[in-house]
């Protein structure tokens, strides 16, 4: 007994040596102060009915914790319906009067493509309208917001009582997104109808889906990057709707870390845990332990 738990300890620390995606199950860490410990998890927005229950150790993770954080709450619908004017227009005005007039003609092309009425969606503001179509692609190839996985982690906390915070709130997501220039909003338009027609968006939905489930921190950042070389204004987008956002969730989470002896299960979009100025690595330069949760792959019975 004695060797193979020695055994077992020389896996998990080989496995948290080694990058390889092969041993990771989830976007899934723990980071450790003298006191306290979170879990961070890296979710997307969408799912689909196969992927839950979650993993093992997401599950264990959530059930050690007593209280759920996300970055906002999605069924907060009184913050949601508060949140219209930044949008949409006001009739009469409408996204006609706010992009190119070709830029709004393939735009009204690709409506009947994900079934979307012209009339509602033509009250958009930029950011929301051609949002909207990036997430019906996703559910064109079987990711649907119903199922995502920010939501069930709600559902789940509420039904075992856990309270749910914020990082950030509806109110303030909409405010970010209502903050950015007509210039901007022009440019983000354009390039997302263009990756989305030529399959570059399908591409990327596919890469960040894959990265996603094997836990691989590496792949994720690499679809990112390659979406941002080929898609004018992605990288601007990433760096206010990213990267920009992330110092101030690492001050909420230190605090809690330093603060209280109450574990905490963080779940953010995925993008915002990896690379150099991702969560993790800002929390492990601040001084945190951290070290991503891995599970070794099941050793094959001889024949």
């Amino acid at each position: 007994m004695r060797r193979r738990a020695v055994l077992a300890r020389l896996l998990l620390a080989c496995a948290a040596l080694l990058p390889s995606a092969a041993w990771a199950q989830n976007l899934l860490w723990q980071v450790s102060s003298l006191t306290n410990h979170v879990y961070l998890f890296g979710t997307i927005h969408v799912g689909r009915p196969e992927w839950y229950p979650l993993p093992v150790a997401v599950n264990e993770a959530l059930a050690d914790s007593n209280e759920l954080a996300v970055e906002a709450d999605i069924t907060d619908r009184k913050a949601i319906a508060e949140t219209g004017a930044g949008t949409t227009y006001t009739p009469p005005d409408s996204l006609a009067n706010h992009v190119s007039k070709e830029d709004f003609a393939r735009f009204v092309r690709l409506l009947p493509n994900y079934h979307l009425p012209e009339r509602e969606i033509v009250q958009m503001k930029p950011f929301m309208a051609v949002s909207l179509l990036v997430f019906a692609e996703w559910a064109r190839l079987g990711y649907v917001p119903e199922l995502g996985v920010d939501g069930y982690l709600i559902s789940r906390a509420r039904a075992e009582l856990k309270p749910v915070v914020e990082l950030e709130g509806v109110r303030e997501q909409v405010k970010l997104m209502d903050s950015l220039t007509d210039a901007q909003n022009r440019t983000l338009f354009a390039s997302t109808l263009g990756a989305i027609e030529s399959g570059l968006t399908d591409e990327q939905i596919k890469g960040t889906v894959r990265a996603w489930q094997v836990g691989d921190p590496q792949a994720l950042l690499e679809v990112a990057q390659r979406y941002e070389a080929q898609v004018k204004g992605s990288a601007e987008l990433d760096e206010k709707f990213i990267w920009s956002r992330n110092a101030a969730m690492v001050d909420k989470i230190a605090a809690w870390l330093d603060g209280s002896r109450d574990p905490r299960f963080v779940a953010v979009g995925a993008l915002h845990l990896v690379g150099p100025r991702g969560i993790v690595e800002l929390l492990r330069k601040r001084g945190y332990v951290v070290r991503q949760i891995f599970v070794a792959p099941p050793v094959e019975k001889k024949q």
